[in-house]
């Protein structure tokens, strides 16, 4: 299918009567003449010899939506009630729609809308629908406002849009953002204290440091904030102090959210790490710093720090964590 400014709608329907196929031609007619919708119609695909199976399988994986008809004959053949040389379109065009439905139910729910045309009944949509249980829609007739909530489901522009969350006035509101140094610290290894420190000539006032004082305190480092489910984003500068003793060292951060490991990074002098995380939900934010082959066992705790030959402590930031 070529590229389209608008969406493509596939209208599976079965030839009931002569007077259904008509008012269905005239549905698909208001659609595509009145709200500008691209709709696929095989009356209008008639005139040459055609392969319609081939047709509506190319079809229905091309739309991005399906508007099932509601109507006795369809719902016998989709339901395997009807003879199998009878209504074979519909058959073979229910059977691609349950196998969508089936592969994601979401995504099939989302894309195959049920529609019942004026004088039709709810009753004639197929079980398999959920006619009961999931939106359908019913068109009392062929204007503006009798189509507005199908499409609704196509544009994802409802009728009534949720207004925006005014203040609270029943308490005190969460802050929108908050400095990560302001959340309660669960717990910190030893060498790692708040501070303001340089990163890559960046001065950032409000930083965690690991700088291990004390040779038994030169192994990894790490915090543990309390987020407690209430913030969205987490955002910091991670990196090798400039004023680092071993200018050369090459570090490794690691960020935690509720035990699941979410970004990792290698930095040098010169080379921090920008981190923008979704934490969506997260109750606990883990920030690790270490400098591969300075280990108390990886981001963890262990009464022997092993250090390579002349190698000296880690030295690393995170720049001004914030969450919001």
């Amino acid at each position: 299918m070529p590229e389209h400014d608008a969406p493509w709608v596939f209208v599976s329907y079965s030839h009931d009567t002569p007077e259904h196929k008509d008012q269905v031609r005239r549905f698909a007619t208001f659609l595509r003449s009145r709200i500008g919708l691209e709709v696929i119609l095989d009356q209008w695909h008639d005139n040459f010899r055609t392969d319609w199976s081939l047709w509506a399988t190319r079809n229905l994986k091309a739309a991005d939506y399906v508007l099932v008809v509601a109507s006795p004959l369809y719902r016998a053949r989709a339901e395997g009630d009807a003879a199998p040389d009878e209504g074979r379109g519909a058959q073979f065009e229910t059977a691609i729609i349950r196998n969508k439905l089936t592969k994601d139910i979401e995504d099939g729910t989302r894309r195959v809308l049920p529609v019942v045309l004026p004088g039709g009944s709810i009753d004639d949509i197929p079980e398999f629908l959920n006619p009961y249980s999931t939106t359908r829609y019913e068109i009392v007739e062929f204007t503006d406002d009798g189509v507005a909530d199908l499409l609704s489901a196509i544009t994802g522009q409802g009728q009534y849009p949720m207004p925006e969350r005014g203040t609270w006035l029943g308490g005190a509101c969460e802050p929108a953002e908050v400095a990560a140094e302001e959340l309660p610290w669960l717990c910190a290894s030893k060498g790692v204290r708040r501070g303001a420190a340089s990163i890559d000539g960046v001065q950032y006032e409000h930083s965690i440091v690991l700088r291990p004082t004390t040779p038994t305190a030169a192994g990894p480092g790490f915090v543990e904030l309390d987020l407690g489910g209430h913030y969205q984003r987490f955002t910091t500068v991670a990196g090798v102090l400039d004023d680092a003793t071993d200018a050369f060292q090459v570090g490794r951060v690691r960020v935690v959210l509720d035990g699941t490991p979410r970004s990792e990074h290698d930095v040098a002098a010169g080379k921090p790490a920008t981190i923008d995380l979704d934490v969506s939900g997260a109750r606990l934010l883990r920030l690790e710093m270490a400098r591969p082959g300075v280990t108390a066992s990886p981001f963890g705790s262990a009464a022997v720090v092993v250090t390579r030959r002349g190698g000296r402590p880690p030295e690393l930031a995170f720049g001004d964590p914030t969450v919001s």
